[in-house]
């Protein structure tokens, strides 16, 4: 039971970034956009005015940095949903918000907090960032700083940001499932569950040989893409030949790995060749992934209908108007999101 190669894709250009979108894969290329299909077709293709660095899929929209500023695409057709977004000196990371929204790094020391469709909310002091990790929950975003430590801020009005341990990583994942993997400074790699205040779990992986340039997180465990171009599995057995495998041998797949759902993936060399990889062993996930799919469809048609309660809600939380926000919460049925604001309001009084 392997991965194999589905299609393969070769771009005119040099590829600056890549970004899964609802199941196919978005190319940044000289100066053109090209967004796959999961059968390898092309949905759309946007030329733009500076080369895209950085791009991110949240609900409806795919974010995009491109020289000093962020800007927004819709998924269905490339066409832009504003006329973006800048500051000084430009923006080097950014991470969709649960629930709706964006954190983007500046790059003078600052996050950017953005609504959905991209309005400007607030600056947030968060010190350099090499690139942000991702949400715990919408309150708690992970970020690493440019010596390795790792840091949560919790960003909710009153502002707060602390040192998640005094360990400095040379290399970290982005969260997916609520795990990182990290290589610690001997080249050792570890797996981690954390939260605001440390570890859930930290373990040391198996694996000492292996310099990571990117890793997923599939149906079958984590991917990671090495500096050599493999791709090995972290769920293989110890004493399997991780070189032996139709994915690594006699092949150079790059640098780039986007998992587009449980079952495909895709890697990318800079000069141009996308590759998109398949699991037929993980059929049932992939199953789950058209149903969480649908699902997630259904709730942006509703999402349409009660958008603007919510950037409401959002907005006044944001803000810190929490009695406000909690109506609005309540008036829509996120019981959670309601409860979670109590809770704040009740420790705010405290």
């Amino acid at each position: 039971m392997t991965w194999t190669v589905a299609w393969s894709w070769q771009a005119e250009g040099r590829i600056a970034t890549m970004a899964s979108v609802e199941g196919g894969v978005l190319v940044s290329s000289g100066l053109r956009l090209e967004l796959l299909e999961a059968n390898g077709t092309t949905r759309w293709q946007v030329d733009v005015p500076f080369k895209v660095h950085a791009a991110q899929a949240s609900q409806t929209t795919v974010g995009l940095l491109a020289a000093h500023g962020f800007y927004l695409l819709n998924t269905s057709d490339g066409t832009m949903v504003n006329e973006g977004r800048s500051a000084p000196g430009g923006f080097s990371d950014l991470s969709a918000r649960p629930g709706g929204g964006w954190a983007l790094a500046g790059r003078r020391g600052e996050i950017h907090l953005f609504s959905q469709h991209g309005r400007g909310i607030r600056r947030v002091d968060s010190g350099p960032v090499r690139r942000l990790i991702g949400w715990l929950d919408r309150e708690h975003l992970l970020w690493q700083d440019p010596e390795g430590f790792l840091w949560c801020g919790r960003l909710t009005g009153d502002d707060r940001k602390r040192k998640l341990e005094d360990r400095a990583w040379s290399w970290c994942s982005s969260l997916q499932e609520g795990r990182l993997l990290l290589q610690s400074g001997d080249g050792g790699l570890w797996e981690g569950v954390p939260h605001p205040f440390g570890w859930d779990m930290l373990n040391r992986l198996e694996y000492d040989s292996l310099e990571p340039m990117s890793a997923v997180r599939g149906g079958d465990g984590w991917w990671v893409l090495g500096i050599e171009g493999h791709l090995i599995s972290m769920s293989q057995s110890k004493e399997a030949d991780a070189s032996s495998t139709p994915l690594t041998e006699g092949m150079n797949l790059g640098d780039l790995l986007v998992l587009c759902t449980p079952d495909a993936m895709a890697t990318a060399t800079r000069e141009g060749l996308v590759r998109r990889w398949t699991a037929p062993h993980l059929a049932d996930a992939e199953r789950e992934g058209r149903y969480k799919a649908a699902s997630d469809a259904a709730m942006a048609r509703n999402w349409e209908e009660r958008r603007r309660m919510f950037v409401r809600a959002q907005e006044a939380e944001d803000i810190g108007k929490l009695s406000l926000a909690i109506e609005l919460y309540e008036a829509l049925g996120r019981t959670e999101d309601a409860r979670r604001l109590l809770k704040r309001q009740k420790e705010g009084c405290e």
